[in-house]
C-alpha cells in the first residue's frame, strides 16, 4: 500500500507508543494528525487537543483532521492508562477513569472516525491493547478488563466493517519503556514492575511503532488481525 497517500489520526500522541507512532508514520510518508491533552508535546502535521474521555473533544478532533486533510483513512488508538491495585482496596473512581480512557475512549474515537474510513473505501483502525488483554495478572483486574474489552470490541468490529474495506487490528505489546507506569497508582506494584524491567532489555516505543507501520502497509486485501510483540526475555 502506498503510504504517501494516507491520512492518519493518532491518539495518546504526546508520549510513548503514540508519539513514536506519529514519528514512524510521518517517516513513511503519511500525513498525521496527533491528538492528546498535552498539546505542547505534539509534533505532527496537525496537533489537536484531544481528551478521549470527552465525546465532544473526540468529535471535534476527528472533524478537524478531516477538514485539514480532506479525508481520513487510518486511526491509531494509543491513548491509555494502567492503574493497578487489588480489587479489595480499590478506589472505584479509578476504575471509571480506566474504563473511560482505555475502552470507552477508544470506542468513541472509532465511532467518530469510522464513517470517514468507510467513505475512503480502504482504511485501518489499529487499537493498542496489551499482553494484559490476553493474560491476567494479580493486581491488574481492571486493567485486564479494559484490555480484554479492546480485544472483544476489535474482533466484532472487524467482522462488521471488513466488507467496507476497513481493517481492524489489535497490537498487544509486552514490557515497553514508556511513561505508562506513572499511572499505576499502587506504589508497591509499581516498584515491583519497575524492578523487573530494570533487569532486562525491554521494547522501545519505536519497536511497537514499527510493527504498526508494518500492519498498515500491507496490501489492501491483507489484514493482520492481531499482533503480539514482546521483548525476547518475556517470550
Amino acid at each position: 500500500m502506498n503510504m504517501k497517500n494516507r491520512r492518519a489520526l493518532v491518539t495518546g500522541a504526546s508520549s510513548g507508543i503514540g508519539a513514536a507512532t506519529v514519528r514512524a508514520l510521518r517517516d513513511a510518508g503519511v500525513r498525521v494528525a496527533a491528538g492528546a491533552r498535552r498539546t505542547d508535546r505534539l509534533d505532527a502535521d496537525l496537533a489537536l487537543p484531544l481528551d478521549v474521555t470527552d465525546e465532544g473533544s473526540v468529535r471535534s478532533a476527528v472533524a478537524a483532521a478531516v477538514a485539514e486533510f480532506g479525508r481520513l483513512d487510518l486511526v491509531v488508538n494509543a491513548a491509555g492508562i494502567m492503574p493497578l491495585g487489588p480489587v479489595l482496596e480499590a478506589d472505584v473512581a479509578v476504575w471509571r477513569r480506566a474504563l473511560d480512557t482505555n475502552l470507552l475512549g477508544l470506542m468513541l474515537v472509532t465511532h467518530a472516525a469510522l464513517p470517514h474510513l468507510v467513505e475512503a473505501g480502504a482504511g485501518d483502525i489499529v487499537n493498542i491493547s496489551s499482553i494484559g488483554g490476553r493474560e491476567t495478572f494479580p493486581g491488574a483486574a481492571v486493567y485486564n478488563a479494559t484490555k480484554f474489552g479492546v480485544y472483544g470490541f476489535s474482533g466484532a468490529l472487524r467482522k462488521e466493517v471488513g466488507a467496507n474495506g476497513v481493517r481492524v487490528s489489535v497490537v498487544e505489546p509486552g514490557y515497553t519503556e514508556t511513561e505508562l507506569f506513572g499511572s499505576i497508582g499502587d506504589t508497591g506494584l509499581q516498584a515491583n514492575l519497575e524492578g523487573v524491567m530494570a533487569g532486562q532489555r525491554n521494547l522501545d516505543s519505536a519497536d511497537v511503532a514499527a510493527s504498526i507501520v508494518h500492519l498498515v502497509s500491507r496490501p489492501a486485501h491483507v489484514i493482520v488481525n492481531e499482533l503480539q510483540i514482546r521483548p525476547v526475555i518475556q517470550a
